[in-house]
């Protein structure tokens, strides 16, 4: 996708003939800019170097519909989208650590009713299960049970082990299994043992509608009945299954998303807290694609990918994005962590990418740290 407006074009070249533009400050104009051109409403910048917070803002608006206009703060509380996707996987590991589950278990080792005996709890992890890339599920069914009985019993295109492709069906049936082996629905268990012991309070599914007016309004769906999608989940699977499903569905801060990221990079601790072994985070931040795939996946996690990570995409770095407009990079190379929350599919999703603004911030941010 070609970058708008000649303000972003001369910033690409600034910043890579060193010729000024490396300065956090440059990150204001940049996302100034993009509002100012469409791309986005509004935004929430954070960027974090070796555990500290080096620059935190917001920009523009989280409500901009129908007249009426909300100011994005640093605190507005944003539907993370498919970033809901690396917590899945990290309280997966929960019980992997416990000895509830190994990662090469057969699924149907833990849902009997899984229809496809050769694929392991690690091919979805890594994407590699066969399953399609997506499906209507919010049109199947007539309720949760109905829609992930239909998930579980879905034919698959490949067989596993042999083609990645990204599929949100992976992580509804990873949802499905922390819920049958743990006896607690996904949010009940997500929030026991990884958003309170982090001390997390803006993080969860399902918001209250008393935060309604701190979240970021996303889209207007009107041909699915639901009108301004606001403090309710944007992504119509997820929201047919009751907000809650291991692919998407979450809600959390800037803030607060870069605590979790930070626990990652301390090898899973938060001060004196352990919360995942050291080589438990080591498994879910390096390839554990079959060998075979050339596509690096960690578990959940997405490995040095340039299209959003730009020139923090080394081998080391892992994150993910959200359909919503959101990414979070982190890189232990680097002991950096890149935080970009848009509201860009407010009103509507028919918008060009932000890939190119997700590089920009990525490279910015870099260059902050380097002028330290």
């Amino acid at each position: 996708m070609k970058v708008r407006g000649w303000f972003l074009s001369c910033l690409v070249v600034g910043v890579l003939c060193g010729q000024g533009f490396a300065s956090a400050d440059e990150l204001d104009d940049l996302l100034n800019q993009a509002i100012q051109e469409n791309q986005i409403p509004g935004a929430v910048v954070l960027v974090q170097h070796k555990g500290k917070i080096v620059k935190h803002q917001a920009y523009g608006y989280a409500l901009d519909y129908e007249g009426k206009r909300q100011e994005m703060k640093e605190d507005t509380i944003f539907d993370v989208a498919s970033i809901t996707k690396v917590f899945t996987a990290t309280v997966l590991m929960k019980l992997y650590e416990e000895g509830k589950v190994r990662l090469d278990d057969p699924v149907s080792k833990h849902l009997p009713e899984f229809a496809h005996k050769g694929v392991t709890l690690r091919h979805l992890l890594t994407h590699t299960s066969g399953f399609p890339a997506w499906i209507p599920l919010y049109e199947k069914g007539s309720g949760r049970e109905d829609r992930l009985a239909f998930v579980l019993q879905h034919p698959l295109q490949h067989p596993p082990g042999e083609v990645y492709t990204y599929s949100d069906l992976n992580m509804i049936t990873i949802g499905c299994v922390i819920e049958k082996v743990s006896g607690k629905k996904l949010d009940e268990y997500m929030d026991e043992v990884l958003i309170r012991p982090l001390g997390l309070r803006d993080t969860f599914f399902n918001p209250p509608l008393t935060q309604q007016g701190r979240i970021a309004a996303t889209e207007y769906q009107p041909e699915k009945g639901r009108g301004l999608v606001w403090g309710t989940v944007q992504d119509e699977n997820a929201w047919s299954l009751d907000g809650v499903a291991g692919h998407a569905g979450l809600f959390s801060t800037a803030k607060e998303l870069a605590v979790f990221a930070q626990m990652m990079l301390d090898g899973g601790a938060k001060g004196g807290t352990r919360l995942l072994k050291p080589d438990t985070v080591k498994l879910l931040t390096e390839n554990q694609a079959p060998e075979n795939v050339t596509q690096k996946h960690g578990l959940g996690w997405e490995l040095g990918e340039e299209w959003y990570m730009d020139v923090l995409a080394y081998p080391s770095t892992f994150g993910h994005t959200g359909f919503s407009g959101t990414s979070l990079v982190v890189s232990p190379k680097e002991e950096l962590v890149v935080i970009l929350l848009t509201n860009r599919v407010h009103p509507t999703r028919e918008t060009e990418s932000i890939n190119p603004l997700r590089q920009q911030v990525a490279r910015l941010a870099l260059a902050s740290i380097r002028e330290e």
